[in-house]
């Protein structure tokens, strides 16, 4: 924390800034406050800069930073040193996710994650001190990419996390592994595009799998599977994963999140990710598309038993409260900021960082088996969270209007 200042400053670097987005979700509660299920949480930091790469048609950052008394920087340079010449904050929310970026043939969103890092790095590295630093989702879309920032961010001893809303959204049942559960597969189904949700539903399998006996140990090996021949694995070899993504979606329940029946008969188009982990664990991804539009998971334990959940998210907007499932996110990032310590290891979020990509070049590849030696990511999880929902569904301020009445 700064010499002099009651509370972590925070400088907001971004790609773009309109509603919904993931800068209006996560920098928008740092300024408004965190609705939560035990009621409405006042930020303990503030922002005091905002960077926006673009400015889109519909954006909101201009303004808000406006109502909110932010300035807007020309540069991240000047975010995060205020005018300085140096360092002169406590903490960089990065936020790479959303705007007009383009796409590679493997139809990855080339966002400039690794270029904001290197600004933000800069800035520490120039003024001999460094602030905790949170990337939104995925490190890069380049496994080099993401294996830099993880490892400059070490090298200049920034506190550093990472990753998506879904390890701390709502689950139901509730259910946490305890640390070295004796698991042996596991499965998260998803939905939508593969880049960005197949990011969140690998999330979903990690955060769970990684709490597995001797913890974390890499993953040896990828493979993507689509459409007719990812229902042949089901029915032949993957008949584990199918099992395990049945009893996930039946924790979906039906009002317009699942379709009646069986995931065959309404998903054209299924898209796995089978991944072989160093020590013997396997795991995969399932997206269904068509079929379900929620994300759920599903283990088994050595001796055969399955616990499965349904990961929440939270809609935006009336009753339906304001995507409250970034609050949790928020403030466990604002622990860090406070603490200087991160609250879950960025190293699960390298790990699904890689492995997506090596899904994507293996079905760019012709859905090919691609060994992975260089994702020897090997960690332990956490062991427990001050901030995150136990309740099957939001519940409290979660279910507010958003903003809350009386904000700008």
């Amino acid at each position: 924390m700064s010499e002099g200042t009651e509370s972590p400053k925070i400088a907001a670097v971004v790609t773009e800034y309109r509603p919904r987005s993931h800068a209006d979700v996560i920098v928008g509660k740092y300024l408004r406050g965190f609705p939560t299920d035990d009621g409405f949480v006042e930020p303990r930091s503030r922002i005091v800069s905002l960077y926006m790469d673009q400015v889109a048609e519909n954006d909101i950052g201009l303004a808000t930073a406006e109502a909110f008394g932010v300035p807007v920087s020309r540069s991240i340079v000047q975010a995060l040193t205020l005018g300085t010449g140096e360092l002169a904050v406590d903490g960089v929310l990065l936020i790479g996710e959303h705007g007009d970026y383009a796409f590679n043939e493997k139809e990855q969103h080339l966002y400039p994650r690794r270029h904001f890092m290197e600004q933000i790095t800069g800035v520490f590295s120039t003024s001999g001190r460094a602030a905790p630093v949170f990337n939104d989702k995925h490190l890069s879309w380049r496994w080099q990419d993401a294996l830099w920032m993880r490892d400059r961010a070490a090298e200049l001893g920034a506190p550093f996390m990472a990753g998506s809303s879904l390890p701390v959204c709502w689950r139901d049942p509730f259910l946490e592994h305890e640390l070295d559960a004796p698991l042996r597969e596991a499965v998260a189904v998803g939905f939508s595009g593969l880049d960005i949700y197949g990011f969140h539903t690998l999330e979903v399998l990690q955060c769970m799998a990684e709490r597995r006996a001797g913890g974390e140990s890499g993953v040896a090996a990828v493979t993507c599977v689509e459409g007719e021949a990812a229902w042949a694995h089901g029915r032949g070899e993957g008949a584990w994963w199918r099992e395990l993504a049945g009893a996930a979606c039946a924790t979906v329940d039906q009002s317009g999140r699942k379709k009646e029946g069986e995931m065959e008969d309404h998903c054209e188009n299924p898209a796995l990710f089978l991944l072989e982990y160093r020590d013997g664990f396997r795991g995969a991804v399932v997206m269904l598309n068509g079929y379900l539009s929620e994300l759920a998971y599903a283990s088994r334990r050595t001796g055969g038993g399955v616990e499965a959940t349904w990961f929440k998210c939270q809609g935006h907007g009336g009753s339906e409260g304001a995507y409250a499932h970034f609050s949790y996110l928020g403030l466990n990032v604002e622990e860090m900021f406070l603490s200087g310590r991160p609250q879950y290891p960025v190293e699960r979020t390298l790990l699904t960082s890689g492995v997506l990509e090596a899904a994507l070049t293996s079905r760019y590849e012709g859905h090919v088996r691609l060994e992975t030696p260089w994702l020897d990511v090997a960690y332990q999880s956490f062991d427990e969270l001050r901030w995150r929902p136990t309740a099957p569904s939001p519940g409290g301020a979660c279910l507010d209007p958003w903003p809350p009445e009386g904000s700008p």
